[in-house]
């Protein structure tokens, strides 16, 4: 229960946008590092060689710099969305269904790319992307993206990958002859929500959702029943990877919506672990690195915006996440990601993933849609079994 009551402190606290006037105007030049970055991040994104010698993307800059890099983990867009309303820090790596509530909320300032040389190496898919580009301007460099994958246990799956999203959705008898009942997983942020959505594509057409992210009245009720039913099935509601890495290997997990970086690391570890993309399709993450609005560091920020981009840290990072870089020239020649990695982690997939991104009550598919708000509080009332 303490897991929950956080995780529904911060969704909620997320809602509150803390709006202070104008953003400030991008930097004009560059100047002298101010000594100090500190970055909100996803697990695994920015590495120093502690868990492992041979991905450390921080050291080098540190020493090039002057920069000492500090680093705060969020295990949710709505903890990101939270901390960047807190203050405190200068960078964030945002996903699409936090980048404009930032925005909005006037917490990321303009970036100017002309200080970012890297910047026009950004694959052309990305440069201009919606989720962080509004009316011509950019506010933040696009760093990694990926799917999000379901992954499961081989010796419960024997032979054969599950090819539907319904292995999580439905109670049945796996093959391995037991149910699913206790031995799945569902991540623990309101955008989940889109997972059910696209799952009710392929199973509901007659519900006409054309967008997961934008649900009318009825199309949401369907998505909230299906997760409903779903939390009779659920062992944990996840956000910590490193916790689903552990309920997987010590707890009996056997299938759960994942990132390519737990089960990297899990294979890493000789676990029986495997990954697939169901049939009905996949949501997915674009994410961007966002400077704050009053960031203290602005010189340093740069600089990092500016190394996140090199080619080799963008395939070491790549290769470490299980995720796909943003500049297409770290697709070569990089030895921990190997030539093939960026089709492994999905590269030519980009049209297949329903990137994340934050709900409105305007919206272009139908006339009006469910807004993000309900969403959160609706999902909170999902995982406390209402």
């Amino acid at each position: 229960m303490k897991h929950l009551l956080k995780s529904c402190t911060v969704a909620v606290a997320s809602l509150s946008f803390v709006a202070q006037g104008i953003a400030a105007e991008p930097l004009k030049a560059l100047g002298k590092g101010e000594g100090a970055v500190s970055i909100v991040a996803w697990a695994g994104y920015i590495e120093r060689g502690e868990t492992d010698k041979a991905y450390d993307w921080v050291t080098d800059f540190e020493k090039e710099t002057g920069c000492k890099v500090s680093v705060k983990t969020a295990a949710t867009s709505d903890e990101m969305v939270a901390l960047m309303n807190e203050g405190g820090f200068d960078l964030v790596t945002a996903s699409g269904d936090a980048s404009l509530r930032l925005v909005a909320g006037k917490r990321v300032q303009p970036i100017n790319t002309a200080l970012i040389p890297s910047f026009k190496q950004v694959d052309e898919r990305l440069q201009s992307a919606p989720w962080h580009t509004v009316k011509d301007v950019h506010y933040g460099v696009p760093y990694l993206w990926g799917p999000n994958v379901l992954m499961y246990n081989t010796d419960a799956f024997k032979d054969k990958a599950p090819t539907s999203w319904n292995v999580v959705f439905e109670e049945q008898t796996l093959p391995d002859g037991k149910t699913n009942k206790g031995r799945v997983q569902a991540y623990d942020g309101p955008i989940y929500v889109a997972d059910a959505a696209i799952y009710l594509m392929a199973h509901k057409p007659d519900l006409g959702i054309k967008d997961p992210y934008e649900l009318n009245e009825d199309q949401y009720k369907a998505a909230l029943d299906l997760l409903r039913g779903q939390r009779q099935l659920v062992s944990r509601y996840w956000h910590d990877a490193m916790i689903q890495v552990d309920d997987f290997k010590n707890e009996g997990v056997v299938a759960s919506g994942s990132w390519p970086f737990q089960v990297n690391l899990m294979q890493a570890d000789k676990q029986k672990i495997a990954s697939t993309f169901p049939e009905e399709g996949v949501t997915g993450w674009a994410d961007t690195t966002m400077l704050h609005a009053d960031s203290e560091h602005p010189n340093c920020a740069y600089m990092w915006m500016e190394h996140s981009l090199k080619p080799k840290v963008q395939a070491d990072a790549a290769a470490w996440f299980g995720a796909v870089p943003s500049v297409p020239a770290a697709c070569k020649g990089n030895e921990l990601l190997t030539d093939e990695g960026c089709k492994t982690n999905g590269f030519e997939h980009f049209d297949r993933i329903r990137f994340w991104k934050t709900p409105t009550a305007k919206c272009t598919t139908q006339s009006e849609c469910v807004p993000y708000h309900r969403w959160v509080s609706d999902y909170i009332g999902v995982i406390g079994g209402r």
